[in-house]
């Protein structure tokens, strides 16, 4: 069984470091996501997230300006580096967190995927995460 997030400030950025950001608050719900969207976003069969308090994010566009892309029109935007084009963000229209990548952040020890999303959509090649949001009986 993992151990608890710890609430702490976590910074990241895109491969370029046009982008950068800082999240803080208690980290939730890290884990992997096997849906379409991610499988295309993230050019592979799976991408990995972790969602913070949104009044914890902070992305100063003092070196480039954050694009967003609908994937589920007016439901969720995904935002990304318009220049070098890495996935950074996903957030749904009226949410109180954000999904940060957790390929995104500079340091993200301690969050351990804990459930795969999308199962259905896997690559059959790939073992999946379990859910160890589980209890044993």
């Amino acid at each position: 069984m993992s151990t608890p997030c710890e609430e702490t400030t976590r910074s990241g950025g895109c491969l370029c470091r046009q982008i950068q950001f800082t999240v803080s608050g208690e980290p939730d719900y890290p884990h992997t996501c096997s849906c379409p969207h991610c499988q295309k976003l993230g050019g592979g069969p799976m991408m990995s997230w972790v969602s913070f308090p949104l009044e914890g994010f902070v992305c100063p566009e003092k070196r480039g300006e954050l694009a967003w892309y609908y994937t589920f029109e007016g439901e969720t935007k995904r935002g990304f580096c318009p220049r070098c084009g890495s996935q950074l963000f996903a957030l749904d229209d009226g949410a109180t967190s954000i999904g940060v990548s957790l390929s995104a952040l500079d340091d993200a020890s301690g969050l351990a995927p804990v459930n795969q999303s999308f199962r259905g959509d896997a690559v059959c090649w790939l073992p999946q995460v379990p859910d160890s949001r589980q209890v044993a009986a």
